[in-house]
Formats: structure tokens, C-alpha cells, sequence
């Protein structure tokens, strides 16, 4: 073979391994972008632990749906209990926000509910604990019953989740939810969605406002977004480079099939002047 071509099979070569080299590079940087310390929840964790916050729970808000039974402690009062429970146990339904559905009382949009011989109540902003004792309260102070027992769970409780892969409704299985259970109930968060970016979207005194939270840090125990309120809209942002990495397969075998074609001309070009150059 003549100098020259054997040259240009060398130079080939040369170029091909380079190209190798710089895609595989590429394909170690992204699959490296992602780091354990851009992921791991609850990094700065003390190892005794922290100590519980009691004070954060669920509140109760316009269009919640709530049931509300009203017992005695005595036993003694069955015939005076009926007409605070008539309307949950016959299933009777009202179309008018305020009133009671068929598994409940629904919350109209001032955060008031009508209540059996109580009437209108206002009960947005009040715990589960708090609407008990009120309610509780108001009866003993009317002089409707002497010791009653009330009793009031949410419903309704509902999450909706937000992230580039799709929506997601979370059904809350009891009356409250924290940040990072409704990640859990989520499934989770894959590599690419950033921790830092995390908001959670809330109705606060008639306005939409958004919170961003981190869960890779101990201070999410301490924020006031941390347990979700009833119809929270959490939603997600991704890095960059998840659309890099997704669509690196593709960057690659496009890159491999000019590879290819380059290499093809060469090798033409080769051969053309091995036979332009033989001598016959």
C-alpha cells in the first residue's frame, strides 16, 4: 500500500478513537450530573432526633366536606341527640353550599356551615379538635345537652401533585397529611426533580400564593407549609439535563451514524486512490 493511503487509514483511525472517547465522556457526564447530595432527604438530621411540633394541623377551609356527629357521654340522651344527627343518618342531600351532602357538611365559600338547631356556624381556620370543643361548647352554653360528645372528621381530603411526567390526585386516608407523606403516597421523587424547587400552591386569605419547601433540609418541620391543607396543588421542577439525558440516546446515534457516513467517504476516497494510483 502506498505511504500516502496508509497516512489517511491512520489519520481515520486516529479521528474515530477521539470520537469515541469524547462520546463516552459525554455519556459519563450526564449520568454523573446527579449527585447523592442533591437528592438525600433530611441531610442535616441530628442523630437524637428533633422534637415533635403538636401545633401543626389541618385546618378547616371553604368546601371542605365534613361529618359531624354529635354523641353523650352519659348514654342517657338518645331521643335529644336525633335531630343533631338526623340529617347525616337519613342521607338527606342539599344543593346549597352550607348544607349537608350526602356524607357530610360542605363548607361554603365564607367558611360556614348550617348545622342542625345550632344554625349557621363559622368554622373555617379551626382544627378538628377546635370544631369539636366549639361545636361541644355551644351546645352545653345553649342548654341543648349536658355533656356531649362530638365527634368531626374530614372527608374530602384531597392533594393534587403536579410534575413534567403527569398529574397525580392524592387521596389523604386520614385528616392530616405532611409535605413529605404526600411525597410518599406520590411515589416518591425521581433523580432529576429539584429538591430546591418544591412549591406547594395554597387559597391564604383569598389569594393563590405559592412556598417553596426543601425536603432535603430539617427546616421543613419547622414552616407552616409543612402539613397540607385540604386541595393543595404541590408541583415540581426538573433539571436541566433530564431532558439532556433523555434525549441523549438519540444525540448519540445520530452522532454514530455520521460517524459512520464519514467514515464510509473515507474509506472511498481510499480506495479511489489506491485504484487511481495502481499500476496496472
Amino acid at each position: 500500500m502506498h505511504p500516502k493511503e496508509i497516512e489517511i487509514l491512520i489519520v481515520m483511525k486516529t479521528y474515530r478513537i477521539i470520537l469515541y472517547f469524547l462520546l463516552a465522556l459525554l455519556a459519563v457526564s450526564a449520568s454523573s450530573c446527579v449527585t447523592q447530595q442533591s437528592v438525600r432527604y433530611l441531610q442535616d438530621m441530628p442523630k437524637d432526633g428533633l422534637p415533635l411540633n403538636k401545633s401543626l394541623e389541618a385546618t378547616v377551609a371553604p368546601f371542605d366536606e365534613l361529618r359531624i356527629m354529635v354523641l353523650s357521654n352519659t348514654g342517657k340522651d338518645d331521643e335529644l341527640l336525633k335531630p343533631f344527627n338526623a340529617v347525616q343518618s337519613m342521607g338527606q342531600s342539599n344543593s346549597g353550599l352550607g348544607g349537608s351532602s350526602m356524607s357530610g357538611y360542605l363548607v361554603d365559600s365564607d367558611g360556614n356551615i348550617r348545622f342542625p338547631v345550632l344554625g349557621e356556624l363559622h368554622v373555617e381556620g379551626l382544627t378538628r379538635l377546635q370544631l369539636q370543643d366549639t361545636i361541644a361548647a355551644q351546645l352545653i352554653r345553649n342548654g341543648q345537652l349536658k355533656d356531649p360528645f362530638v365527634i368531626a372528621r374530614f372527608l374530602n381530603f384531597k392533594i393534587f401533585l403536579l410534575s413534567s411526567s403527569g398529574g397525580k390526585v392524592i387521596n389523604v386516608p386520614n385528616e392530616r397529611c405532611t409535605f413529605l407523606e404526600a411525597l410518599a403516597l406520590a411515589g416518591g421523587l425521581d433523580w432529576y426533580t429539584r429538591r430546591d424547587r418544591i412549591g406547594v400552591m395554597r387559597e391564604v386569605d383569598g389569594r393563590r400564593v405559592i412556598h417553596y419547601l426543601d425536603p432535603r433540609s430539617t427546616d421543613i418541620f419547622n414552616d407552616e407549609f409543612f402539613v397540607l391543607q385540604q386541595n393543595d396543588i404541590i408541583f415540581t421542577e426538573e433539571r436541566p439535563y433530564k431532558f439532556f439525558n433523555a434525549n441523549l440516546n438519540t444525540v448519540l446515534g445520530f452522532i454514530s451514524s455520521i460517524t459512520g457516513l464519514v467514515t464510509s467517504a473515507v474509506s472511498v476516497v481510499t480506495l479511489y486512490k489506491l485504484f487511481e494510483n495502481w499500476t496496472w
